[in-house]
Parts: C-alpha cells; sequence; structure tokens
C-alpha cells in the first residue's frame, strides 16, 4: 500500500514539474481564462446539477465576451456543449457498471449493469431508467425509485466506467474505473507511465475527437480533478503519447483498438 502510494506521487510530482506552464495557473479552475473560479469542489467528487448549470453558465457568458482570444471563446463553447449534453442526457451509458448495497436486500445487493435504453435492470423490481441522471444524482434516484417498492430504503451506490488508456504506460488496454477517481489514479491502473512517456501531451479522445488535452489538461492533473469532475464517460481513451514509442508498441496497442484480422493486415501493409 505504501509503495502504491508513493507511486502515485511520483507520478503527481513528474506531472507538476512537466506541465511548468500549466502549474502557473489557478489551484482553481479558471473560466475560459477569464480569472473566476468555475463552479467545481474538490471535495466534492462528482459533479452536481447545481455546479454543471453554474459552469454552463460562466461559460456560455465568456463565448460572448470579446475580452478574449477566440481560442478561448472555441474553447468555452466546446466545453460548454459537454455540460450540455450531461445536464440533458445524464452520465450513464451502456455498459456502465452499478455497485449497488441495499440494506436487507441481498438480492439488491451487488454489481449491476447498465442495459440497453439506459436502464437500470433489478431482480423482482424491473427497469429503472438512468436517462437524464447524474452520478452525483444516483443514490437519490436510486432511493427514491426503490421507495415504491421497499419501505424507506437505505442505499448506497457507486458507478464505473469502461475507458481504455493507451500508449506509453506499463500495460495498455481497458479498464473499469470509478467515476470518482483522479485522472492520475486511472493512469496508475494502468502500470503509470513508462519511461518514454510524454506527460504533457496526455490527452482524452471520445470518438476520435480529443475533448481534453494540452495546459487545460495539465491543469486539472494537477488540481487533481477526478474523471467525473472531466466528465468523462464509457467509451472514451486516455492517450499517453511518447518520444520514442517503438513499432511494436504501437501494434500493440492496435491490438487493444480492432479485430485480430484488421490488426494483421495493419501490420502486413
Amino acid at each position: 500500500m505504501n509503495a502504491t502510494i508513493a507511486t502515485r506521487g511520483i507520478l503527481l510530482a513528474a506531472l507538476v514539474l512537466a506541465a511548468a506552464p500549466a502549474a502557473v495557473l489557478s489551484q482553481t479552475t479558471q473560466v475560459a481564462g477569464s480569472g473566476r473560479t468555475a463552479a467545481w469542489d474538490p471535495a466534492q467528487l462528482h459533479m452536481t446539477r447545481e455546479s454543471l448549470e453554474e459552469l454552463l453558465a460562466r461559460y456560455e457568458q465568456a463565448t460572448r465576451s470579446t475580452a478574449y482570444s477566440e481560442e478561448l471563446r472555441a474553447r468555452a463553447r466546446y466545453e460548454a456543449g459537454l455540460i450540455r449534453v450531461r445536464l440533458e442526457e445524464g452520465d450513464f451509458q451502456v455498459g456502465d457498471q452499478i455497485q449497488l448495497a441495499v440494506e436487507g436486500q441481498p438480492e439488491l445487493t451487488s454489481t449491476f449493469q447498465v442495459a440497453p435504453g439506459r436502464v437500470l435492470i433489478l431482480p423482482v423490481i424491473g427497469e429503472i431508467p438512468l436517462k437524464g441522471v447524474l452520478r452525483s444524482e444516483l443514490e437519490d434516484h436510486l432511493t427514491k425509485s426503490l421507495g415504491r417498492f421497499i419501505v424507506e430504503p437505505k442505499v448506497r451506490a457507486t458507478s464505473q466506467i469502461r475507458i481504455s488508456i493507451l500508449g506509453q504506460v506499463a500495460s495498455p488496454g481497458f479498464y473499469v474505473v470509478p467515476s470518482e477517481v483522479p485522472l492520475t489514479d486511472a493512469l496508475m491502473l494502468a502500470g503509470g507511465p513508462a519511461q518514454h512517456a510524454e506527460l504533457t501531451k496526455i490527452y482524452v479522445e471520445r470518438g476520435g475527437e480529443r475533448i481534453w488535452g494540452g495546459e487545460a489538461l495539465q491543469a486539472a492533473i494537477i488540481e487533481g480533478r477526478t474523471l467525473d469532475q472531466l466528465s468523462l464517460r464509457a467509451g472514451d481513451r486516455i492517450f499517453v503519447p511518447g518520444n520514442q514509442q517503438n513499432r511494436w508498441e504501437t501494434i500493440r496497442d492496435i491490438l487493444f483498438l480492432v479485430p485480430p484480422a484488421i490488426a494483421l493486415l495493419t501490420i502486413i501493409f
């Protein structure tokens, strides 16, 4: 355990040193460079609806201000879009895992997977819709839903998402990760950065589009942002580039993402 904590400390120290320009930023997130602190609480591992709405309002205000560069306004527009999707669609995707514990109900105390239609199918209870529900709202939502069948249910629920961690890490691949862990802890699940990792170039992709990177991500890492606070969801990819990644390491990463037949053609041609 002590070794794990020490390794995490080394990783964070390396990120801070490697990200000197980003480290100059305030330890509280700034909205599109506006100098005002964003609506997130480091002690609150999941973003609340109120916090997201406040953050969205600040981003939208930044997009309309001519005091900021077009680059900053574009970034504010982009992040505002991510938040709108969360507020409308909720956080849960098909395949997400929910660890549920209901006091006195052993059949409801287990790990369940979000099913097609973004519903949670529970024994005896049936389907509980999750569309539009944020992770921060999960326990209250399940308590209310189960309250129709159980008198004053005592519910504990946590969520996990399936992401891929690729590039210059010790063990690239797919991981099921608690949504409340910091990004640095997610990297540690993959064995931490490899020898030639370029920590200042870490980025996050969704559907082939880069959603986080550069100084914005470096500042978020240094602040200890959780996957939820970064608005990550199932299917997102965290990539750690390297300055001397050889051909066989590249092929190894490809094998995690494409069917074997396609990977073989990639190697041959």
